[in-house]
């Protein structure tokens, strides 16, 4: 299957845009908008989240097994979306494999990974992870028989033409996080501070209460991680970035805090399980060693100093799920969603329960087959877990 024709393919995926459940959108994000923006709980409900990790959309896009991979991650998000009908989505970076994408608007895969949660009227955010702006690595096998495969530019819909839509290059996040917003008004991503730039998924966002649009139940944080265009680290100026921003809406730590980023902090390779895992962390894989940042900038230490943060999420890591204490918060890993990337292990995502009262903040994972595994529950200093199999219910 040539690009062209992937880009054909894609192009089916057309849905109704309708909104099948009760929550309100109290704020369209813009690329500009510096202003907190909301999403409110339903009454009587618990607010929902749903990580999907490393779709890694596009790669081997050449050949008849890479286009296949995509149709079986949307297989895994359709059946999460429809097992737990969350109020949120969380795209956890790795969306793309820009390294294996030779269109100039890379934009047509992330669109497709979309496409799941957009049909069914569900808003979400997104944070980059290493591979979404990667520069493109030209395949070795290109170089022998049968040699390089028939690339047809440009792409379906592309607004580039001839040889320029083959340009080998990538597209920036910064074109990316552009895209994602203007198109998509269901989008809450931001393209973050400028001054953080080329970190571009920099931004919070607030969960309110079903009372009242300014009361804040939790706050979400997105940082990113790097990889790709540039060092995979969370700079010293995103660390100051997150102590002022959270000190000026969160002065007193009052409200509880969950922290969103791609690959892993120094601090997931002193908690990570050995040989198994085993209380008190919990999860059902650990098939590989942590794979963390290039550095270490002072991120780890605002946030154990900060009462409020209950729990950091991850992906990265295909051969981990597990979630472990760290001092007076909790590391945990997402699962990885799509079947692009590498590993074999089967595929699912992490789901987060917020509950206004009486207030809780649970987690736990839903696999391909509709299992449920790996509940836990985060509190300010004691923690509770249950690890225990379930099938098509709700924990």
């Amino acid at each position: 299957m040539t690009i062209l024709s992937f880009a054909c393919f894609s192009l089916y995926f057309h849905f109704i845009l309708t909104v099948g459940f009760d929550y309100q959108v109290l704020a369209l994000p813009t690329a500009s908008s510096s202003e907190m923006r909301y999403l409110q709980m339903r009454a009587g409900a618990p607010f929902k989240i749903a990580l999907f990790a490393d779709l890694h959309f596009g790669e081997n896009a050449w050949t008849e097994w890479g286009p296949q991979q995509d149709v079986n991650s949307i297989q895994v998000m359709n059946t999460v979306l429809d097992d737990e009908t969350p109020d949120f989505v969380i795209y956890l970076g790795d969306v793309m494999t820009a390294n294996n994408i030779p269109i100039a608007n890379a934009s047509l895969y992330w669109d497709q990974a979309i496409s799941p949660t957009k049909s069914r009227g569900i808003p979400w955010a997104s944070v980059f992870g290493n591979h979404d702006d990667a520069t493109f690595q030209w395949p070795m096998e290109w170089f022998s028989d049968p040699g390089i495969p028939q690339l047809i530019c440009p792409a379906v819909n592309s607004t580039y033409s001839g040889e320029e839509a083959c340009s080998f290059k990538g597209t920036h996040r910064i074109q990316l996080m552009k895209h994602e917003i203007e198109d998509n008004v269901l989008s809450y991503s931001s393209n973050g501070p400028k001054e953080l730039w080329p970190s571009i998924s920099n931004y919070v966002l607030q969960v309110s209460s079903s009372d009242d649009p300014k009361s804040p139940v939790v706050f979400l944080y997105f940082l990113d991680s790097g990889g790709g265009s540039y060092p995979e680290v969370i700079s010293s100026a995103q660390a100051e970035w997150f102590k002022q921003k959270s000190e000026e809406i969160n002065p007193d730590s009052r409200v509880p805090e969950l922290i969103f980023w791609h690959i892993p902090s120094h601090a997931y390779n002193n908690v990570a399980p050995r040989f198994g895992i085993h209380q008190p962390c919990v999860g059902l894989i650990n098939k590989e060693s942590v794979a963390y940042q290039k550095a270490e900038l002072g991120i780890m230490d605002l946030l154990v100093k900060r009462p409020s943060v209950k729990a950091v999420f991850v992906g990265h890591n295909h051969g981990l799920d597990w979630c472990c204490p760290y001092q007076k918060l909790w590391l945990c890993f997402a699962r990885h969603t799509g079947y692009g990337g590498y590993g074999d292990w089967a595929r699912g995502a992490r789901v987060i329960e917020i509950t206004q009262q009486p207030f809780s903040i649970k987690s736990w994972i839903r696999m391909e087959d509709s299992v449920v595994h790996s509940s836990v529950i985060f509190s300010s200093l004691n923690y509770m877990y249950h690890q225990g199999i379930y099938n098509n219910s709700h924990l």
